[in-house]
């Protein structure tokens, strides 16, 4: 039985339905007073953005390519680490000074030490392979959270649903690792179909061994690209789907589970969501210069070609690391966080915009 100090809080996973995480951010957003001290009461405690520092204590191979390396983080003093809950990630800052996501995939009910796995992408942004070349047992970064967007609610203690299925693509598996390693010990009924490329490039499939028959993995180069009702293979009414992977497989598993009644769906990308119905417009930022942001690229996205220290992280618009002041100009919002007396004044630049043929004079 789940005692009340194992429960989520709201902000972390319990609740509402479809798309849970994003609904409950919002709601945190538009009630922060009371959930802080809820939080404080109940459940993971509230970790504060001034960022820590932490050891790099292990390193590990993970994938049989090479192309995916696990790091284990501690605290330098060997104290106990703020407690997370599945489905949350940290904000990374390499020594570079660039900043990345990464979800947290061990054992959420271990306070010594944080898990992150991280796939090498040459020709990216480089915050990959900087990880893969440079953070090495001994190094320190600083990380800020952790946070959590698409939090993990066990059936009868958040969720209604009688039990668990999950997808994952690629790296996409490190939230549900830990989502995995959860219902494996509360007893819950769980299923997982993992998919990539070749099994050579799925990192942790020793890891999952384990679990044996609740695991289903295919590749493609042995079975093809998966359908959504292989993805989804003996869910029904009532269940609960959690599904971290690229773009065309949250789409698909999206459609598929509308058809399904009283179904749950909660879904986390590691890439920002295309625009959709944006009009070009004008940015001017703080020394004069201008720039034309098109219709189908976020604010962000432009900006970041000569600017790549723009801060930012989620890119999906609710963990507010982007926010901008506006001095003039009417933004068109599309985050899930800034409140109405916050709206004139501040925007997200990974996805608001403004209407076309407008400008927005940003402080930047």
């Amino acid at each position: 039985m789940s005692t009340t100090q194992d429960l989520p809080p709201h902000l972390y996973g319990r609740g509402n339905r479809h798309d849970m995480g994003v609904t409950l951010v919002i709601a945190a957003a538009s009630a922060l007073g009371r959930l802080t001290s809820h939080l404080s009461a109940r459940g993971p405690e509230r970790v504060e953005d001034a960022g820590r520092v932490l050891t790099v204590e292990r390193r590990t191979r993970e994938s049989l390519d090479g192309s995916v390396v696990g790091l284990v983080l501690t605290s330098p003093d060997g104290g106990p680490l703020p407690r997370w809950w599945p489905g949350a990630h940290l904000d990374v800052y390499l020594p570079s000074g660039a900043m990345r996501t990464y979800s947290l995939c061990g054992d959420h009910r271990d306070r010594n030490e944080y898990r992150i796995a991280v796939r090498r992408i040459d020709g990216g942004g480089g915050g990959s392979a900087e990880v893969h070349d440079v953070l090495q047992p001994g190094a320190t970064v600083t990380v800020r959270g952790p946070r959590n967007a698409f939090p993990l609610a066990p059936p009868g203690a958040g969720s209604t649903a009688r039990r668990l299925h999950f997808v994952a693509g690629g790296i996409g598996i490190t939230p549900i690792l830990a989502m995995v390693t959860l219902a494996e010990s509360r007893g819950i009924d769980w299923s997982l179909v993992y998919t990539g490329r070749d099994a050579a490039s799925l990192p942790f499939l020793d890891e999952l061994a384990r679990y044996e028959d609740h695991v289903t993995v295919l590749t493609d180069d042995r079975h093809g690209v998966p359908t959504a009702a292989t993805l989804l293979a003996g869910v029904e009414a009532g269940d609960a789907v959690y599904c971290c992977g690229p773009p065309p497989m949250i789409a698909a598993v999206r459609a598929a589970v509308r058809a399904l009644p009283e179904t749950e769906l909660h879904v986390e990308r590691f890439s920002p969501a295309p625009v959709v119905d944006g009009a070009a417009f004008e940015v001017q930022l703080a020394d004069g210069t201008l720039v034309d942001i098109p219709a189908d690229r976020s604010v962000l996205d432009v900006l970041r070609e000569g600017r790549p220290q723009v801060a930012h992280s989620c890119q999906q618009g609710f963990c507010g690391t982007c926010s901008v002041r506006v001095l003039a100009g009417e933004p068109e919002h599309r985050d899930t966080i800034l409140t109405d007396e916050q709206h004139p004044d501040e925007m997200l630049i990974c996805v608001s915009r403004a209407a076309a043929g407008t400008r927005l004079v940003l402080d930047l």
